[in-house]
């Protein structure tokens, strides 16, 4: 375990299994489809990586760069899209990839943007979810795991662009970030 983690949350073991049911889930639910993963960067891309390998279906990816957090631990709640989809969306069954539902805040603001693109569907996966920070009336469709109000890194997501790598989910000590 990384020095500055505190605890693992999800060891590689168990997000290798978790991922795996989601991509079931998402092949039975898109049976006969050729949904569009899109990736919101650069959290999600471990993830993306994993899920798109799980799922048993012909998919095509894409992905965006979108920012609310800066250099910081909560959301600013402006949001800010950094890269957008490369193709077009219209008609096609959209999956939004994210690597953790907080505030709410990102993904409220991308689902208003992408609706208007005229998808034939859109549902979110998140491998992770933090209900008790949400701000904006967000609710993902397919949910790695419910965790509680921590500041998580690894297996994708960072704090200050560092800890991606770490291959579990862990919570990071408060004392790295500047928290109690």
């Amino acid at each position: 375990m990384h020095e500055h983690v505190e605890s693992i949350l999800y060891s590689e073991e168990q997000l290798r299994q978790r991922v795996k049911e989601l991509g079931a889930q998402i092949t039975a639910d898109y049976a006969g489809k050729e949904p569009v993963l899109a990736s919101v960067l650069r959290g999600s891309y471990i993830f993306m990586a994993d899920l798109t390998r799980a799922i048993d279906l012909p998919v095509t990816v894409d992905f965006m760069a979108v920012s609310s957090y800066g250099t910081g631990t909560k959301s600013s709640g402006q949001v800010e899209i950094k890269k957008d989809l490369s193709d077009s969306i219209e008609g096609r069954d959209l999956i939004i990839v994210e690597d953790i539902l907080d505030s709410g805040n990102t993904l409220y603001y991308l689902m208003e943007i992408l609706k208007a693109r005229k998808p034939a569907s859109i549902r979110i996966c998140t491998l992770m979810d933090k209900p008790e920070r949400r701000t904006q009336p967000i609710v993902a469709d397919y949910v790695g795991f419910t965790i509680p109000d921590a500041f998580v890194v690894g297996y994708g997501l960072d704090y200050s662009e560092k800890y991606r790598n770490l291959p579990y989910v862990g919570i990071l000590k408060p004392s790295v970030y500047g928290g109690e």
